[in-house]
């Protein structure tokens, strides 16, 4: 079960954390993935492990902010593949504000990543997918559902990832795409590790254990958990899902309302 032998999967934000737990977990899966990243150390260490493991994968160095950048690496894996089973748009960018003290650059930074991004990718598999069907996977969060302090830009962002998804599963529900979004809570990544050294210093073990108990199950997730969600959603034996959210944070969403 859970297999993904022949498929051909692309994951954005593939360098680190989430994507990177993807796509070592899709590779052990028996998919052929290409990694598309802006992070080039990160994605060429995430294809080295892989080929390490006995996998298959390929990292393109890729601003998902560029649609013609992502046009022509996805151009470049279907003409390599004949196929495209899999998209994966996991590539996210944070920022900590609200509405007053946000600045027009970063909501428009964030905008780019977050929102174009994942239109330039989807863009650009449909035609492709439209062929014999196939999976999207968009990234969402907690904080599209409910209320976080400070992440004004951030949950704007995420709330149309939540939206973009059941669009684009109605539209092409008939061309067998189907197309899903996974909610995170606090998940530990080198993201955080940097947030907590830059804003905490000194203090980063007494912050990490408090944002660890924002959850009620009483710490972060790790990314092979969030991986684990994704490949269900992207194996057959998820055939009858398509146009949902599936929030994983330990109960944040449910258990604090």
């Amino acid at each position: 079960m859970l297999r993904l032998d022949h498929k051909t999967a692309i994951i954005t934000g593939a360098g680190s954390g989430i994507g990177k737990a993807m796509a070592l977990l899709f590779s052990r899966q028996g998919a052929m993935v290409f990694m598309l990243d802006r992070d080039e150390a990160g994605g060429n260490s995430t294809a080295a492990a892989i080929a390490e493991a006995g996998g298959k994968a390929v990292f393109y160095l890729c601003d998902v902010a560029s649609q013609e950048a992502v046009r022509k690496r996805i151009d470049a894996v279907v003409l390599e593949r004949n196929s495209l089973d899999i998209l994966a748009n996991i590539a996210g960018i944070a920022h900590i504000g609200n509405a007053e003290n946000t600045d027009e650059s970063d909501f428009d930074r964030l905008m780019q990543v977050n929102v174009k991004g994942v239109y330039n990718c989807i863009h650009a598999a449909i035609p492709h997918m439209k062929n014999k069907g196939g999976v999207i996977i968009n990234m969402a969060s907690v904080a599209a559902s409910v209320g976080i302090a400070d992440r004004f830009a951030y949950s704007t962002t995420k709330g149309a990832i939540a939206a973009m998804t059941r669009s684009v599963a109605k539209d092409f529900i008939q061309f067998s795409i189907r197309c899903n979004s996974i909610s995170p809570g606090r998940v530990h990544t080198p993201f955080v590790d940097g947030f907590l050294a830059r804003n905490y210093p000194g203090h980063e073990k007494e912050m990490f254990e408090k944002l660890s108990k924002t959850q009620p199950i009483g710490r972060m997730g790790i990314p092979e958990e969030i991986a684990l969600l994704a490949l269900y959603l992207c194996s057959d034996e998820a055939s009858f899902i398509t146009g949902c959210d599936y929030p994983i944070d330990g109960g944040f969403i449910t258990l604090n309302s």
